[in-house]
């Protein structure tokens, strides 16, 4: 007789299990139960189809019902809910489309994921507050977005989903607010390396409020979102992402042993307390890997293997699960965030000893272009150096460090072994001491005793008449930014300078990052001194007050700073990613106002015409050039604000503005497009413009919806034979019948390239003196009402004596 399987759930338990079940046996008899209407899709995508990254909502559904059944011979059943469990005859009742049934087994499977948390909060029962759980909320909410045109979002929890839907909403074009209860966001990381990345996702727009929740949804619409603060954030939409609790009803009603962490409890087989019933996925408490205690950690990656195992025992393997560990990355913004292993918080929480070290690594070699920054925390035992734990953010590379870091804690590792791992490099790829290799070399200094560390969360809290701070960076780093009553000895100076240091106190050396405090530190110690070094350095000390970048990003070997060094002056980053011209020009343009004379902006950019546009830029409005640099991602360039000279060292005056002038003769729709471009990418290099609008260029100023107003015969047909406004206008060649319109039309918005009107709305921001011919006017039968706001009426004097001011007119 055949053996049967009942499966309850697919996705990633549940489908694995099923695929491996009959790639181990072609005879048994396979049933899987979904209460939705896939059985497998990548629910880690459903942010970034929101967010428009995964363009197709097919490309989400990694397996179907026809294609597993058809190459799996499997019986599939979906829409299909198994309700009860009866242990005794070893049957589930299933409702399926309004009918109950009952399905025998001889084996069953339980994976039934997690359910997003809803708290009973006031108002959370709202039309536009939405959980993502699976492909209808996916649905729900892309429709709302599309239907709705939401401009302001709240995202309430910060955790992995709560960070990436608020990427995501951002991408999509939103205003968006992160509320997270707790004192930082994503639990895996540590409060310091969570503030990196709070931090990073302010800079990209996204205010993150922690340590406060939400006390109701009030008002319809347009959401009030009152917080128990009492702040009050208005919002069109509210996503919950405050966690997921596992779905334990069946197992329960089932009589199954639940622990103590809500979850099914299974032994290291997977097998629940019915030896016939496994259970795997979301819903199932495992062994946490370092420290040994139950935990839930619901991760796509266990839960496949966890299939996979379970599969294996009902086949007759008997192979064990050996507990997760918890390895997690993800994506915020440009930067990269991923842990394995225990944190510091739940190591102290558990009384586990343990040491930490800080080191700051680049992706690769330096002097390799595009190398970025990853900080590296790593937990380890004080008696043998064993690796407990690891966390690290940066950009490039993140990824391949934290998997080697994973499977060093799997296999029991020490950070002696990170010393001597034979790891890749090449200049594009590492250095020849990997980020892996420098935190072991660090993590056994201390351990060694090479050097004695003191750490970011003591410092504040220190004894003046007992330490003593020295900063061991240059002066101009220091003035940028120290600790408070911190003495400036660069390390280089500091033999000449040692006796400026207090023998009769603890000293404590910083540099950046911990390298020169490293150095600095053999150099006192062998002096006599007692001394720590500031683990991690500055960097880690900021991060911890969500400043993580402010200052100096200099070269930890450097101790002298060129005059022209970008790093050795505050540094503000925008982005204008995405953007087409004139767009990024325009965007420097506003954002440099708001910042000090002699700070520098540092511009993200796609648009490969950007480096030519902003050398010419600077050279025309007094700002100076540092260096634009190629990443594999954009071109970032870095410009000063005030400098009166450029990247070749020439003076240049910003005494004389000249002006530009344009008429605007023609009334096509490239031609137009084009006289708008030039115009706005002259205003953003603080040009005085003026656009004259005469003849068939006055149609570009008509109103698309005219008010009544009296003409005769002659305008009246004038009126009919001309387009109203610039949405009708033509092109001057292919214009097709107005068909070529509506395709540049097209191109231009998968292009991200602004349309005409947007193009027009932002002339009239930077200030563009758009004017109308008034002779013109007469001539066509045009009156003022039919024009859009802002647009002046003017004759030819006007127009010679805006010329006049001008070093260069334009005939369009």
């Amino acid at each position: 007789m055949k053996k049967r399987v009942i499966i309850v759930g697919g996705v990633a338990g549940g489908a694995s299990a099923a695929a491996r079940l009959r790639r181990l046996d072609e005879n048994i008899e396979i049933i899987m139960f979904e209460r939705g209407d896939y059985i497998s899709f990548a629910n880690c995508g459903l942010p970034y189809y929101i967010g428009g990254t995964i363009k197709e909502r097919e490309n989400l559904l990694v397996q179907t019902e026809e294609g597993m059944e058809k190459r799996f011979n499997i019986d599939i059943r979906v829409r299909s809910e198994v309700t009860k469990i009866f242990r005794d005859t070893k049957e589930v009742e299933v409702v399926s489309e309004g009918k109950i049934y009952r399905e025998k087994y001889d084996y069953l499977i339980l994976s039934p994921g997690a359910a997003p948390f809803v708290p009973p909060i006031e108002g959370v029962e709202k039309n536009n507050i939405f959980t993502l759980r699976n492909m209808a909320d996916v649905d729900r909410i892309k429709v709302f977005i599309e239907n709705n045109k939401p401009k302001k979002a709240v995202v309430i929890g910060g955790g992995f989903i709560g960070v990436e839907m608020a990427e995501n909403l951002k991408d999509a074009g939103l205003e968006v607010t992160l509320v997270e209860a707790m004192d930082q966001i994503l639990g895996p990381f540590d409060i310091e390396m969570a503030r990196i990345l709070e931090k990073h996702m302010n800079d990209n727009g996204v205010e993150v409020i922690t340590s406060d929740a939400v006390e109701k949804f009030d008002k319809e619409g347009e959401l009030d979102v009152v917080l128990k603060s009492g702040r009050v954030l208005k919002a069109d939409m509210v996503i919950l992402a405050i966690g997921v609790r596992p779905e334990v009803k069946l197992a329960k009603e089932a009589g199954l042993e639940i622990g103590e962490r809500g979850g099914i409890r299974v032994d290291e087989y997977l097998r629940t307390s019915d030896p016939y019933i496994y259970a795997v996925g979301d819903a199932i408490e495992v062994k946490d890997f370092v420290t040994g205690a139950w935990t839930l950690i619901p991760l796509a990656g266990p839960a496949n293997k966890q299939g996979r195992i379970a599969a294996d025992n009902i086949c007759g393997r008997a192979v064990k699960y050996k507990a997760t560990q918890g390895t997690s990355i993800l994506k915020v913004f440009d930067m990269t965030a991923a842990a394995t292993g225990a944190n510091e918080k739940t190591l102290k929480r558990m009384g586990i000893p343990y040491l930490k070290s800080y080191t700051h690594s680049g992706s690769h070699a330096g002097y390799y272009p595009g190398a970025f920054v990853m900080t590296i925390k790593l937990l380890f035992s004080p008696e043998d150096g064993r690796i407990l734990g690891a966390q690290i953010v940066g950009r490039d590379g993140v990824d391949k460090r934290i998997d080697v870091l994973a499977t060093a804690i799997r296999h029991g590792l020490t950070v002696y072994d990170l010393e001597e791992l034979e790891l890749a490099y090449a200049p594009p790829y590492s250095s020849a001491k990997d980020p892996v290799n420098m935190a072991g070399f660090t993590a056994a200094n201390i351990l060694k005793g090479d050097m004695k560390i003191i750490h970011w969360d003591e410092i504040d809290n220190l004894d003046r008449n007992e330490y003593f701070i020295v900063d061991v960076r240059t002066d101009l780093e220091y003035e940028a930014g120290h600790i408070e009553g911190a003495l400036n000895i660069p390390v280089d100076e500091l033999r000449n300078r040692i006796n400026e240091i207090p023998r009769d106190k603890k000293i404590i050396v910083y540099c950046k990052v911990g390298l020169r405090g490293y150095v600095a530190y053999r150099i006192l110690v062998q002096n006599g001194f007692d001394v720590y070094n500031l683990s991690g350095g500055y960097d880690i000390y900021q991060a911890s007050k969500k400043r993580y970048g402010e200052g100096i990003k200099l070269n930890d070997e450097m101790t002298k700073i060129e005059s022209k060094d970008v790093d050795a002056i505050n540094t503000i980053k925008i982005n204008a990613c995405g953007l087409q011209c004139p767009g990024p020009i325009m965007k420097v343009k506003n954002e440099i106002e708001k910042i000090k004379e002699g700070e520098i902006l540092e511009v993200h950019v796609t648009d490969p015409a950007f480096s030519n546009d902003i050398k010419a830029w600077c050279e025309r409005t007094g700002n100076s050039l540092i260096k634009i640099d190629k990443t594999k991602d954009s071109y970032v360039a870095f410009i000063q604000k005030g400098r009166k000279n450029n990247l070749k060292g020439e003076s240049f005056s910003n005494e004389s503005r000249n002006g530009k002038s344009i008429i605007v003769f023609s009334g096509d729709l490239d031609k137009a497009i084009a006289s708008f471009i030039i115009a706005n990418g002259a205003a953003a290099m603080g040009r005085p413009v003026t656009m004259f609008f005469t003849f068939w260029g006055l149609n570009i100023l008509r109103k698309e919806v005219a008010p009544k107003v009296n003409k005769n015969f002659i305008e009246k047909m004038f009126a009919k034979m001309m387009p109203k406004g610039s949405k009708k206008l033509g092109l001057s060649k292919m214009n097709m019948g107005g068909i070529g319109a509506k395709l540049i039309r097209s191109i231009m918005a998968k292009k991200n390239i602004a349309s005409l009107e947007e193009l027009i709305e932002q002339a009239k921001k930077n200030g563009v003196k758009l004017v109308a011919c008034s002779m013109s006017m007469d001539v066509m039968g045009i009156k003022k009402e039919e024009l859009i706001d802002g647009v002046e009426l003017g004759g030819v004097a006007s127009f010679l004596a805006e010329a006049e001011k001008s070093d260069t007119s334009l005939f369009i």
